[in-house]
């Protein structure tokens, strides 16, 4: 648990510094849904990767911005495996930070996102991985997003990964 208080704590406060240099940051909150194919060794043993997630995204200007992301992903557990043996389902709260690039000065458009952070398994015995999460997407001024990402989570030399499209819809707080 330390860990987790050590992250949590190091974000706020990366959060309470930016807001505290005077920046005039417009904040959004996105709601977003997630459909994923599981990547690798995780299509042995995995169907599909479901999840939804919270978005606060900190506009430093119209192209750059600061998201905080955090929801709850589950990956489903394939029948018959091995024999008999049905694959229980893996599930995770993420808690990332990154930054999100637009490529057009409207502050709309396609941009390109990159979050790195922590997942916490809430699986019985899954503990806590590396998360990292690259992706591009398209913002159309009304609210609505679509985006294609890549995420994987690295524990002690296994990485989980899935190629996911996230529907969402953002708007100002």
């Amino acid at each position: 648990m330390k860990t987790t208080t050590k992250f949590l704590a190091g974000a706020v406060a990366a959060i309470a510094l930016f807001f505290s240099t005077g920046v005039n940051a417009q904040t959004k909150l996105g709601i977003g849904l997630n459909v994923g194919a599981p990547t690798s060794d995780a299509s042995d043993v995995y169907s599909l990767a479901v999840g939804v997630d919270a978005r606060l995204q900190f506009d430093v200007s119209k192209q750059i911005s600061i998201p905080v992301t955090t929801g709850y992903t589950t990956f489903l557990g394939k029948n018959d495996v091995v024999g008999s043996y049905d694959v229980p389902n893996f599930g995770f709260i993420p808690v990332k930070a990154g930054v999100k690039v637009f490529f057009n000065e409207s502050g709309s458009g396609l941009y390109g996102l990159a979050e790195l952070g922590a997942a916490f398994g809430v699986t019985n015995g899954s503990g806590t991985s590396f998360i990292y999460s690259p992706a591009l997407g398209y913002s159309w001024s009304n609210g609505l997003d679509l985006g294609l990402k890549y995420e994987g989570l690295s524990r002690n030399s296994t990485t989980l990964g899935q190629v996911a499209l996230r529907v969402a819809y953002g708007f100002n707080l």
